[in-house]
């Protein structure tokens, strides 16, 4: 089971580095909207504990 995750891990990886290097602009756009996604989601969280709070 472990050297399947690291298979998958290094398909992953490689798959990354692939995309990156044949499509560096459509590679940043994917960053950016994972950054975005992440922020929404923290937002969501900080708006939850103020209403908990409140």
């Amino acid at each position: 089971m472990v050297q399947a995750k690291k298979i998958a891990l290094y398909v992953v990886v490689v798959f990354v580095l692939y995309t990156i290097i044949n499509s560096p602009d459509r590679a940043a756009d994917l960053v950016g909207l994972g950054f975005e996604g992440i922020s929404s989601a923290a937002q969501g969280v900080g708006e939850f504990m103020t209403e908990l709070v409140n």
